[in-house]
């Protein structure tokens, strides 16, 4: 079995120039994640705000802390004083939750848009249309706390790569379109998109952040 170490190396190795790994943290002890911050890795994701919150006072501070799962309105407090980037905003009220709470931290949280691309109804996401919207809104403005910066979406769990590079291609593609409304509080540069089975396919399809958990960690 590669050590945490071997299995970091060998994906940074692999990664396209533009593209950053999110060592995805969840379930996983503490003492993992100090081996792969001894590794060098320093970019972590989690989706359960308690666990993000006791992983963070107990590990190194110069850890990038990812958002990546789905995000209650009434825990947002609890990570806007230290969170870098949340991946899974997909309402307005969510967004304005944030900017609320970064606010009293005196901070900017850059936050993605979660966009949903599978054919599976179990994930979350905003459609393409309610992204726009979001986008387009004039009270984003006063927003001046958040920084939208990109877009998140999960491919359907398929063994088809057709689908997969479908649904990558075409959020891409959304990515690309959002560019022209940039502004003070959108800058469209990340993109975060592929996890351990299909993350090479994302890579190709352009994706900036992949989302790795099982190929670092082994399987739960």
């Amino acid at each position: 079995m590669p050590s945490i170490a071997e299995n970091i190396a060998r994906l940074e190795k692999g990664l396209k120039q533009e593209t950053k790994l999110v060592a995805v943290t969840k379930t996983k002890p503490v003492e993992a994640l100090m081996e792969a911050y001894q590794a060098g890795s320093k970019r972590f994701g989690e989706n359960k705000v308690q666990e993000m919150v006791s992983k963070f006072e107990a590990l190194p501070k110069d850890i990038d802390w990812h958002m990546i799962g789905h995000l209650q309105t009434n825990k947002v407090k609890y990570i806007a004083p230290f969170v870098t980037l949340i991946h899974s905003v997909d309402s307005f009220k969510l967004l304005k939750e944030i900017n609320k709470e970064a606010a009293k931290s005196e901070r900017i949280i850059e936050c993605l848009l979660q966009i949903f691309i599978a054919s599976e109804e179990t994930k979350f996401g905003l459609s393409e249309e309610e992204a726009a919207e979001i986008l387009n809104s004039p009270d984003l403005a006063a927003l001046t706390h958040i920084k939208v910066i990109g877009l998140m979406g999960m491919a359907s769990n398929t063994e088809d790569t057709n689908i997969i590079r479908t649904e990558f291609r075409g959020l891409k593609a959304l990515f690309e379109s959002f560019k022209k409304l940039e502004n003070d509080r959108i800058e469209m540069r990340e993109l975060s998109m592929g996890m351990s089975g299909d993350y090479e396919i994302a890579m190709e399809e352009g994706s900036t952040l992949i989302r790795v958990g099982s190929a670092i960690f082994g399987s739960r």
